[in-house]
């Protein structure tokens, strides 16, 4: 089976972030049951609300009469993913000292949120050009 598409106006952050989630749920459902209603539930509801944040930052148009007030809103969302992107890189590297999930997985989870986390960083640096020039 092919490599599912992304869509074509979806950013590529928001598609990482995916890509995030699937490690992290695929990691998660083989942690021990002491852990799955604690830190593995709560790695993936962060993997659900970084991708939520990401589509709502996505959706707020910065322009028109009201431009400062909805550069704003998308950077709140912005910052927001990027939080729980570092909560979810604390989660998964606690779950690994407490050998919930193996140190290679945790690992492959760092390099994931590191790369969604420069995304994040470069598209609020990137709104930041754009709104200090208008």
């Amino acid at each position: 089976m092919p490599p599912p598409q992304r869509q074509p106006s979806e950013l590529t952050v928001i598609t990482k972030a995916k890509d995030l989630s699937k490690l992290v749920y695929t990691v998660t459902a083989k942690s021990p049951k002491q852990f799955r209603f604690t830190l593995s539930s709560r790695m993936q509801n962060l993997c659900n609300d970084i991708i939520a944040d990401l589509f709502y930052a996505n959706e707020v148009f910065v322009g028109g009469p009201d431009a400062k007030a909805q550069y704003l809103i998308r950077l709140e969302r912005q910052r927001s993913a990027r939080t729980k992107m570092h909560l979810l890189a604390y989660y998964a590297e606690f779950a690994a000292e407490q050998k919930a999930i193996l140190f290679k997985q945790y690992e492959q989870i760092a390099e994931a949120v590191f790369a969604c986390l420069n995304m994040v960083s470069a598209w609020i640096r990137s709104d930041k050009k754009r709104w200090e020039k208008a």
